[in-house]
């Protein structure tokens, strides 16, 4: 034990003899804290590019949109301990919804001692196309969920804390049935 820390003794002795030693130390410091910095800011960023990867998904139909939906439950759902063979299916109460850029034009006339208003509102065309200003996604109608282990009623519970997670669906609206 005493060898050690003779050792140590010495290693500190010549540590402590290195001209300038806290600007060495000062420019480790510097070193570490930007390269942690960079690590933080990098996970960050993936992570603020994985959410606008899926907020910027655009769907060409509603069939494509239920099958993203559906496909998207299945790999949560299966990742829940328990939980096997996975099917989900999604009904929707309606489709897309479309709200159009529109303009507002208002004239009013004067005759004599009465005054008309009439107010006018045009979609706006562009390519002869409306020019749309919010796409309003179709509204989930109910969620049936066939899962080998869902006859655990702690398992189901889970399942469909999971469904309205993830779909924002009322409880009164999903089914989960056990699959052979």
């Amino acid at each position: 034990m005493n060898k050690i820390m003779d050792k140590l003794k010495i290693l500190w002795t010549k540590f402590k003899s290195i001209k300038h030693i806290e600007i060495y130390c000062g420019i480790l410091c510097v070193i570490f804290i930007f390269v942690v910095y960079i690590n933080c800011f990098s996970t960050t960023k993936k992570n603020k590019e994985i959410i606008n990867e899926n907020s910027e998904q655009t769907f060409s139909s509603t069939l494509e949109y239920v099958d993203y939906l559906e496909n998207k439950l299945c790999n949560v759902l299966s990742k829940i301990s328990g939980v096997d063979d996975v099917d989900v299916i999604i009904t929707l109460e309606s489709g897309f919804g479309y709200e159009y850029v529109t303009e507002e034009e208002t004239k009013t006339s004067t005759n004599g001692s009465t005054s008309t208003t009439i107010t006018t509102t045009t979609v706006v065309m562009v390519s002869n196309e409306p020019l749309v200003n919010q796409e309003i996604y179709p509204k989930i109608k109910g969620v049936v969920v066939v899962a080998k282990g869902a006859e655990d009623a702690g398992l189901k519970l889970k399942i469909l804390s999971a469904i309205q997670t993830v779909l924002n669906v009322s409880n009164s609206n999903i089914t989960i049935l056990s699959g052979s």
